[in-house]
């Protein structure tokens, strides 16, 4: 368990928080938990900044093509990538990998004049 005085990772209380950690727990409420959180982490999250542009843009994604998507971050992650832009037929969407986290993204259209600075690798769909 957790101690006072410890220090643990900002992602560790960021769990925790998430969970409603309470410092009492059994063992299979623990292992729900722990199940729940792992299942979360496997699809990619979107930052505010990424949900906004996607609003502004019209950018819609099924859940199929958010599990392509996901599943584009994982080979990249696989790969070694940091920083990946996920080019399909929605659009693109810059990726941090470490995180599983959408930064941004652009429609199709937009991608004709754009420039990608500080990515270390690209995934088509």
């Amino acid at each position: 368990m957790y101690q006072t005085g410890k220090v643990t990772s900002s992602q560790s209380l960021m769990v925790q928080h998430e969970l409603g950690y309470s410092g009492k727990s059994t063992g299979t409420e623990f292992a729900e938990r722990l199940k729940e959180a792992a299942a979360q982490k496997e699809t990619v999250q979107f930052s505010r900044h990424a949900s906004q542009r996607m609003e502004q843009r019209g950018i819609k994604l099924t859940g199929e093509n958010l599990q392509e998507l996901s599943q584009a971050v994982e080979r990249a992650r696989q790969k070694g990538s940091k920083e990946t832009v996920v080019i399909g037929s929605h659009g693109a969407f810059i990726v941090n990998v470490a995180n599983n986290v959408v930064v941004t993204s652009i429609t199709e259209q937009e991608m004709k004049n754009n420039i990608f600075t500080n990515i270390d690798s690209a995934v088509f769909m």
